[in-house]
C-alpha cells in the first residue's frame, strides 16, 4: 500500500499544497497531521504506525515557506 503523510506545524498553514503533490503517487491512504510541532505526541503519525505493514511505502514532501 502507498500511504501519504502530510503535516503542518502551525494553525496558519494548510495541507492543500502537500496533498496536491502527493496525489501524483496515487496514495491509497492519506494520513494528515494538523498539530503544533511543540509536542512529540502526534496522532497522525501514531495512526500511520498502526496501519503500516512490511512492504508499504510512505510518501511525504517537505516544504519550507
Amino acid at each position: 500500500m502507498i500511504i501519504g503523510y502530510t503535516r503542518v506545524t502551525t494553525v496558519d498553514q494548510n495541507l492543500d499544497r502537500q496533498i496536491i503533490l502527493l496525489s501524483e503517487y496515487v496514495c491509497e491512504k492519506m494520513v494528515q497531521e494538523k498539530f503544533t510541532g511543540n509536542t512529540i505526541d502526534r496522532d497522525g503519525l501514531n495512526s500511520l504506525l498502526v496501519v503500516i505493514r512490511k512492504g508499504d511505502t510512505v510518501v511525504a514532501k517537505i516544504f519550507h515557506d
